[in-house]
């Protein structure tokens, strides 16, 4: 139940003026990607702002975006709450609508000990029959899913296939992948990680560096399963200073001013996210003049 190998795009949602979703513009921003050979499309995750969607908004989103892409490329729903019962319908209006998997993030704020990670994926789970990817991001939601957890829905629960890990720690994913067998499908959630999640066993990356340079983004993870380890190495190396000020404030602040920068024109943040500090706008600006973005 594999879902893709190489660089899927943590898609940013543009807005218009008004603060309304863009539906044209996520249009052309889904044929950039594919025109690139991202190899697949998450929909509705954080750097799409699904936090500020409302439940309408985030599944017509996600609707909109498996009519555009229309099979060419894999279509994975951010579909995670930390409320269970949101989740499950969020995860069956995304099944029905025709989503390839499912990308759940742990419950955020209220969070939840192991075994209530456990009981939350399984139900999750359980209610649609397309594969899931759990989403392991504990700067952001204060919950983290530890290997054994990980490796136990893995095990237990036919459709979880793989898992997004953004915590940061090398030598939990190591840990996993053993638990594992190197049989779970990992993604490095950290664009500066790939080639060394990759070494682990990865499959690949879910990547915000490729809403901007969707091209380098796939071809680290393919050069490097395609067995050219120094070239992967070298293309990760030369973006380290680019995805370093993709970061230089909250995800997906600075990702959305470089595609303005770019001429994209997504259009601004819901808030409580904010337009950039001058001194980090800059910092982005001459990294993408660095890497030839601009």
């Amino acid at each position: 139940m594999s879902l893709f190998t190489g660089a899927g795009v943590a898609i940013v949602t543009p807005m218009n003026a008004d603060g309304s979703v863009n539906y044209e513009k996520l249009a052309e921003l889904l044929e950039f990607q594919i025109a690139n050979e991202t190899d697949a499309i998450i929909i509705c995750g954080t750097t799409g702002e699904s936090a500020t969607l409302s439940e309408e908004e985030h599944s017509e989103v996600i609707r909109f975006c498996i009519k555009t892409v229309n099979h060419r490329i894999p279509v994975i729903a951010g579909t995670g709450s930390n409320c269970t019962e949101t989740a499950v319908k969020l995860s069956k209006e995304a099944e029905e609508a025709g989503a390839d998997g499912l990308l759940v993030v742990t419950p955020y704020y209220n969070k939840a000990t192991q075994s209530g990670l456990i009981a939350h994926f399984t139900k999750v789970a359980g209610s649609v029959k397309i594969p899931i990817i759990l989403y392991n991001v504990p700067s952001r939601t204060g919950c983290n899913i530890l290997p054994a957890t990980a490796a136990k829905l893995f095990k237990e629960v036919d459709n979880i296939v793989g898992i997004k890990e953004a915590s940061g720690n090398l030598s939990q994913v190591a840990e996993l992948a053993a638990l594992t067998e190197g049989r779970m499908d990992i993604y490095s959630g950290n664009d500066d990680q790939i080639v060394p999640i990759m070494s682990l066993g990865g499959k690949g990356v879910i990547s915000v560096l490729s809403n901007v340079a969707p091209k380098v983004a796939h071809d680290i993870p393919t050069l490097f399963l395609n067995g050219d380890v120094k070239k992967a190495c070298e293309l990760q190396l030369k973006s380290i200073e680019l995805i370093k000020a993709l970061f230089v404030e909250v995800n997906p602040i600075p990702v959305k001013h470089a595609l303005n920068l770019m001429g994209f024109e997504v259009g601004p943040l819901r808030g409580p996210l904010s337009p950039m500090e001058p001194k980090n706008l800059e910092v982005l600006k001459n990294a993408m003049k660095n890497y030839g973005l601009i």
